[in-house]
């Protein structure tokens, strides 16, 4: 194989940003075949499919250091694996997917299911723009820009991550002056969070529960009128890096810290030279560093983040979201599909497909 000319290439994301707008565009759409057909692996196979497929257009060198389907063991595209056409001289990327954020939703016909993406060049001595955390699950709280702002400007209160779920949520409170009772924070409806829902709730702050779709949920606080003023609870690492990603070009923030499921993964991590990052909270630009980072998502069922996927008579019409760090640009891109000229390339025919 030719050695890689991986010279820097100036302002990278204008050039692959609505690339990465058509592989989660068409992950939305061959997915939303199994929508509450019950069968989650099967969506998110048809959405690994189509994105694999679309990078096989791109000219690119990607590689995957945040892969979806580890814990799980679902059908997902993997820590490791080469995206892109991988030609000497094309864009070196570094990338973090979930082709299906919310599989168990998709399955029933709920809301909260998009497909994300997002890549960071890595060849601005940084080493990889998305950093990989090797435990399953995360413990976060995710912030927009005005808590953000405030922090950075006053520096004494700080909404923290290990603080008492209380005292952040009447601090965000203050910062957006709104009362305690009108406050909304978004979480995972699991088990693990009875204890905080409850600390929450007596507080007088009102909750939005999701049954999946983590990565939509921690952007929901950085979105005007989204509904949600803070994200809290724990989730997949991967998507902690997804949402970090997304966040950099919002100009909002989360902290998060690696939350081992058991004593055996924390043995696990241990051994494998992680003890003392366990200690650490990492925030939204440790996990997503450099301006080089571009995010991408499509709608596959309807979501504070966007809406998902419309079929009237021989249309499908898709909702997306693509932003950049460099310029925290965003934009919204609706997209109107002719189904009898429409075609996705799949990586496992190597062909245009119909839908």
């Amino acid at each position: 194989m030719a050695k890689l000319n991986r010279r820097p290439i100036q302002d990278f994301e204008r050039i692959i940003e609505f690339d990465l707008v058509r592989a989660t565009e068409a992950a939305a759409l061959n997915a939303s075949r199994w929508m509450g057909k019950g069968n989650k692996n099967a969506a998110d196979q048809a959405a690994c499919d189509a994105i694999r497929g679309m990078f096989d257009l791109i000219p690119c060198c990607g590689e995957v250091v945040i892969g979806e389907g580890i814990k799980d063991e679902a059908p997902g595209i993997f820590l490791g694996e080469h995206l892109g056409t991988w030609e000497p001289g094309v864009i070196p990327l570094d990338i973090a997917v979930d082709p299906v954020d919310g599989t168990t939703n998709i399955s029933k016909g709920l809301p909260n299911v998009i497909s994300v993406l997002a890549a960071g060049s890595a060849h601005d001595g940084l080493g990889k723009a998305l950093k990989n955390l090797p435990s399953f699950y995360s413990e976060k709280l995710a912030y927009g820009p005005r808590v953000r702002n405030y922090m950075l400007e006053k520096g004494a209160e700080q909404v923290k991550l290990e603080a008492p779920i209380e005292e952040n949520v009447l601090l965000v409170a203050k910062i957006l002056n709104v009362p305690v009772h009108e406050l909304t924070i978004t979480m995972l409806d699991r088990l693990r969070h009875d204890e905080m829902v409850s600390r929450i709730r007596k507080v007088g702050a009102r909750l939005r529960m999701i049954g999946d779709g983590d990565v939509a949920g921690a952007i929901a606080p950085s979105l005007p009128d989204s509904g949600t003023d803070l994200y809290a609870g724990v989730g997949g690492s991967p998507e902690a890096v997804l949402a970090a990603a997304a966040l950099r070009c919002l100009g909002g923030d989360m902290q998060v810290k690696m939350w081992p499921r058991d004593d055996a993964e924390r043995k696990q991590l241990v051994k494998d030279g992680f003890e003392k990052e366990l200690n650490n909270v990492y925030y939204a630009e440790d996990l997503a560093r450099g301006n080089g980072v571009v995010f991408s998502a499509t709608g596959i069922s309807d979501s504070p983040l966007l809406p998902g996927v419309r079929f009237i008579g021989h249309t499908a019409i898709t909702h997306s979201i693509v932003m950049r760090a460099n310029t925290r640009t965003v934009r919204y891109v609706k997209a109107v599909h002719d189904l009898t000229t429409k075609t996705i390339r799949l990586r496992s025919t190597r062909a245009e497909q119909t839908l």
